[in-house]
């Protein structure tokens, strides 16, 4: 496994002397932040540039260029330097079938781009306005893949204690069908990963949609608890699934029986609504279910001002959601999602990515002065108020007295989880090292073979392929 040492800058920087300039502004950021590598933990970082390039099309709310402010906000803030941080590759048509099914994958490698409908007209879900064909989608699905799988490979090795891909998310897809702009099941990849060496994986999703994709993918196991935070309107608000009292399968002889819980909110929820209810919620699960791992997926479009989210929270309460997953001291993934507003997504993800270093104390919430597209994000603070956020804030329909019929109900159903549940109740597909190991062997014997500037990318420390 090889580290990416370098900054990983979003801009064609234009020659020596700029990127000298860059990196020294990136120093002083390090210096006066107090950013060092964390003490006791390590915490990775898994990126692929590629991923940004993609475009659903200019209509589309999904923008992978939000990834692109992201890694620029992180990276002008050196947070870089206090994490190990890789280059991920494209996944393996092997490690995806892991999951999907092999017509869908072969359907998605050969499909060609179209101009969306306003029904999907190809099999598995494809060609609508949610989920178009555009050009490079099997690659763009590989890569975000590939991150999340190396993601959960550097936990189960014990070479990190946080691992992050904000590339990651995609909760709704299914085993061979495109749903809620996602392709292909990430989540679902990295936890089977996960279940390797961890006998119990609480899955989290802060996401204002449900995780539907992932809860059906693990409906039938007690390996896995699914735990989702959203907003709940049947006939109005997609994916329409995930209310209170859809627990998993109604047999009790079902392994997975009671080993789902939703929290179905209504608009405007604040932080301290909302996070409050997450602690009580989350450690409730932790102490009934006793998960060996935490995947916590943090979909930024629960954020206040969201172009397709209608809940009052702000970059602050988000984090501390994360930070709450961090304290439990548990092996966590940290895994993008939604996030239909890029400079809030940026936001919110830099946040909680120094809330995983742990220097989240010390930074300074004013954009650097040289972070790659720094006009993009309007207002220069990490953390707009309300009323930047959203011109006028949605009324919290909220009450009281739901939150704590929500927190009742689920603890009634945890009542029927039984503790430390069986490590054998699935079968989980081989590990696939020894295979993935050939391939990016042969992958490096050709970037040696045709790349003369190869040696020279080596000697710069310039981003190359993650070997596993």
């Amino acid at each position: 496994m090889q580290e990416y040492v370098a900054p990983h800058g979003p801009l064609p920087l234009r020659g020596d002397r700029e990127n000298l300039c860059y990196l020294q502004k990136v120093r002083q950021q390090v210096e006066v932040n107090g950013i060092t590598r964390p003490k006791g933990y390590r915490v990775s970082y898994h990126l692929n540039p590629d991923i940004d390039k993609h475009h659903f099309g200019r209509t589309h709310p999904m923008k992978p260029w939000r990834l692109t402010l992201a890694n620029g906000l992180i990276m002008s803030y050196g947070m870089h330097h206090a994490m190990d941080t890789y280059t991920s590759r494209r996944a393996t048509p092997e490690e995806l079938a892991e999951f999907h099914s092999t017509d869908y994958l072969d359907y998605l490698r050969a499909v060609l781009p179209q101009e969306p409908v306003d029904y999907p007209t190809h099999p598995h879900n494809l060609g609508g306005h949610d989920c178009p064909l555009f050009e490079g989608l099997f690659d763009y699905c590989s890569m975000y893949c590939g991150a999340s799988i190396d993601a959960a490979r550097k936990l189960c090795n014990h070479e990190s204690d946080i691992a992050i891909n904000w590339s990651g998310g995609l909760h709704h897809a299914k085993k061979a069908e495109a749903s809620g702009f996602c392709y292909m099941n990430d989540i679902v990849l990295a936890i089977l990963q996960l279940l390797r060496t961890h006998p119990r994986v609480l899955y989290i999703d802060i996401d204002v949609h449900h995780g539907d994709g992932v809860e059906e993918a693990f409906s039938s196991t007690d390996r896995v608890m699914t735990l989702s935070f959203h907003k709940y309107d049947k006939d109005v608000f997609f994916p329409g699934t995930g209310p209170l009292d859809s627990t998993g399968p109604e047999s009790n002889n079902n392994p997975g029986a009671h080993h789902t819980v939703n929290v179905p909110l209504n608009d405007g929820i604040d932080d301290e609504q909302y996070v409050s209810l997450f602690k009580t919620v989350v450690q409730s699960c932790v102490d009934r279910y006793q998960p060996s791992a935490i995947v916590l997926q943090c979909g930024a479009d629960s954020l206040s001002g969201d172009r397709l989210g209608p809940f009052n929270l702000q970059v602050q309460g988000h984090g501390r959601c994360v930070a709450f997953c961090k304290s439990l001291r548990l092996p966590l993934l940290l895994i993008g999602g939604g996030g239909y507003t890029p400079r809030n997504v940026a936001r919110a993800w830099t946040n909680e990515t120094s809330i995983a270093i742990g220097c989240q104390d010390t930074l300074n919430p004013t954009i650097p002065l040289h972070t790659p597209y720094r006009s993009h994000f309007r207002q220069e603070t990490l953390f707009p108020n309300p009323e930047e956020l959203q011109r006028e804030a949605r009324a919290n329909k909220n009450s009281p007295k739901r939150i704590l019929e929500i927190i009742s109900s689920i603890n009634e159903q945890l009542k029927f989880v039984h503790l430390a549940p069986s490590v054998q109740m699935q079968e989980i597909p081989p590990d696939l090292a020894g295979l993935r190991d050939e391939v990016e062997e042969s992958l490096r014997e050709d970037k040696e073979d045709n790349d003369d500037d190869f040696r020279k990318e080596r000697e710069e420390a310039i981003a190359e392929p993650m070997e596993m």
